[in-house]
């Protein structure tokens, strides 16, 4: 006779072995992150993976950071390859994220680079489509080519510039990030 007990234990045997839940690799709450991943021939490592929280309790989405093995976390808005994966818990309509990332990227540039780099991230808010719970995002940042954003794989457009990557990426990743601590778990530091 099957009990629950064993039901149960045979779950999370079942659980602890499944492909792609190896080391090296990162599941946070339930979302599977490669260790690693492959941008225009080039093997970028998982660096870190964490869980972003809204307001402190709200879980609002995970993400993952991939760089080049041995570049160190202080490099990472330099020009160097780099990608950024989101996974998100909610629905969020397209045009709610351009509002966020300007106001993100006033805080981590100057007022003159802000209206430099201003029609750049335009045509970036421009590309965003609605995510469902599930969807991924994918900032890939590739050195001479610039910084595509895709949606579940699917590409959406590139915008050009180490200058525009070093301040998108430093919105969670800068000296005023959107979030401390998710910032730490993305650099693999907490």
């Amino acid at each position: 006779m099957i009990t629950i007990y064993t039901c149960i234990t045979v779950l999370l045997a079942v659980t602890l072995v499944l492909p792609g839940t190896s080391a090296g690799g990162a599941e946070i709450q339930g979302v599977y992150f490669k260790d690693s991943i492959a941008i225009e021939g080039t093997r970028l490592q998982i660096r870190g993976a964490g869980l972003f929280r809204f307001m402190r309790v709200i879980k609002a989405y995970v993400g993952a950071l991939y760089m080049l093995e041995g570049i160190p976390s202080e490099s990472v808005l330099t020009d160097t390859p780099k990608r950024l994966e989101i996974e998100y818990f909610h629905a969020i309509k397209a045009e709610e994220f351009g509002p966020a990332s300007n106001k993100l990227m006033v805080q981590n540039v100057s007022p003159e680079e802000f209206e430099r780099l201003k029609p750049r991230l335009d045509k970036l808010n421009a590309l965003y489509r609605d995510v469902q719970p599930g969807d991924r995002y994918s900032l890939s940042y590739v050195p001479g080519k610039g910084t595509e954003l895709a949606l579940n794989g699917a590409p959406l457009g590139v915008i050009q510039g180490a200058d525009f990557a070093s301040a998108l990426y430093a919105m969670w990743l800068g000296k005023k990030p959107m979030n401390k601590s998710f910032k730490r778990q993305l650099l693999g530091s907490s």
